[in-house]
């Protein structure tokens, strides 16, 4: 009987794995890189062709070992880390090591571990891509170039113990550069003015005399500026001593777009502003709900997609089964009539979906007693902004209101909701 063999990067992932895969498939972990440049020299030949030299990590010779064994009772090997270049290249690393005559080895793609994207992916294995591999390779190459050429000066100028890095090294010229714009900024003054108006008939509301606030933002058609105390005194001044008219009431109405299911970066920021978790709290706790959450009868269950990406795109399987959530579950009024898809940057790689939930079928609430508080958190914030993109926009009366004061204009605005459309998630 054959055998196959799917080797993952996340020893967390093998669980998850094993429930879906038949009894002919083993499962294996590489724990992260096997191979890297060599940690005492340069490891790489400037002079041919910035020609790397690669070595198995000292810490992975165990871990190579095992997967050769493994591969020995293989007749196909399915090589599945993660889907962007560090998986990458964890694949290849791990290819060349086990790979052999009459060995049949694929690559495979999960965007989410779910079972049927999981078979999915091993009924439709690929190539190793060597784009992607040699992309990574580059980056390895400009880290290991920039570490060993500047650590060395900081050592020398700064402090031992420092080490210089490809990004690291570009931002920290950036922050100089804004730190003197910062320092040569020349602060100048200004003043905000507001009036409380109220309707000379006292009008009651709610037994209190009906008023609004409204703000200076033209004298004499041109835009208010009061530069110090002295011109803003005399400008209060003159609106008091004015009679202040009502010129102009605009009534429209206005609508707020639910914004675009999570990339990386808009997941990172939403959690700090939220949860106050840091970018890094943030992505580990993501990848544990990536990787798989034990769900009592129902093992371990893949519960968000992947979670490093710069795209907005979501796969047309998921946009007709949140529809089906939304009909199921609000009022008419709050499905659009068609899926909403939005516009994915130019400079993106979209080589992923949108961070979104694996499945509707697990709403936070239900499976909360499975989930740490930092898991229910982080993984209800991707629910409800994935359920939110898909929903009708939100609508709102807009009142806007002039008010001349002598030669000065003030400008009043308001909003009072008309149908709450996306915030009501």
């Amino acid at each position: 009987m054959s055998r196959s063999l799917i080797i993952v990067e996340s020893p967390t992932k093998i669980k998850t794995l094993r429930k879906y895969l038949p009894d002919d498939f083993d499962v294996a972990a590489s724990v992260g890189h096997v191979k890297d440049l060599p940690k005492n020299a340069l490891g790489i030949d400037v002079k041919k062709g910035f020609e790397p030299t690669y070595q198995v990590i000292d810490s992975k010779k165990k871990v190579i070992a095992d997967l050769k064994k493994a591969a020995k009772k293989a007749d196909r090997i399915f090589l599945a880390p993660d889907p962007d270049r560090e998986g990458e290249a964890i694949a290849w690393h791990i290819a060349q090591e086990i790979g052999g005559p009459g060995k049949s080895v694929y690559r495979v793609l999960f965007n989410d571990l779910t079972k049927n994207t999981v078979l999915e992916a091993l009924s439709h294995p690929l190539s190793l891509d060597a784009n992607k591999y040699e992309a990574q390779q580059t980056r390895r190459i400009l880290d290991r170039l920039v570490g060993y050429k500047i650590s060395p000066l900081l050592w020398d100028k700064v402090k031992r113990g420092l080490s210089a890095g490809r990004v690291q090294s570009v931002a920290v010229r950036l922050i100089c550069d804004r730190e003197r714009e910062i320092l040569a900024f020349v602060p100048e003054e200004y003043w905000n003015i507001s009036a409380l108006l109220q309707k000379q008939d006292g009008t009651l509301v709610n037994g209190q005399a009906a008023s609004f606030e409204a703000r200076l933002f033209r004298i004499d058609g041109k835009k208010a500026r009061a530069g110090s105390a002295a011109e803003a005194e005399t400008i209060v001044a003159e609106i008091e001593a004015s009679t202040p008219v009502v010129s102009r009431v605009e009534r429209k109405e206005v609508k707020r777009t639910p914004p675009a299911p999570f990339t990386t970066s808009k997941l990172q920021q939403e959690a700090s502003r939220w949860l106050r978790f840091s970018a890094k709290k943030t992505m580990s706790v993501a990848q544990r709900l990536y990787e798989g959450v034990e769900l009592g009868k129902e093992g371990s269950v893949g519960l968000i997609t992947y979670m490093r990406t710069d795209s907005v795109r979501v796969a047309e399987d998921a946009l007709k089964e949140v529809r089906a959530f939304i009909a199921g579950n609000y009022d008419a009024a709050y499905l659009p009539a068609k899926a909403r898809v939005y516009k994915v940057s130019g400079s993106a790689q979209d080589a992923h979906e949108a961070i979104r939930p694996a499945s509707m079928q697990y709403r936070p609430q239900d499976i909360r007693q499975h989930l740490s508080d930092e898991q229910y958190k982080l993984y209800s914030l991707i629910w409800n902004r994935f359920v939110a993109s898909q929903m009708n926009p939100a609508v709102f009366d807009q009142t806007i209101i002039d008010v001349e004061a002598g030669r000065c204009q003030l400008r009043a605005q308001g909003l009072v909701m008309k149908f709450p459309g996306f915030t009501t998630v």
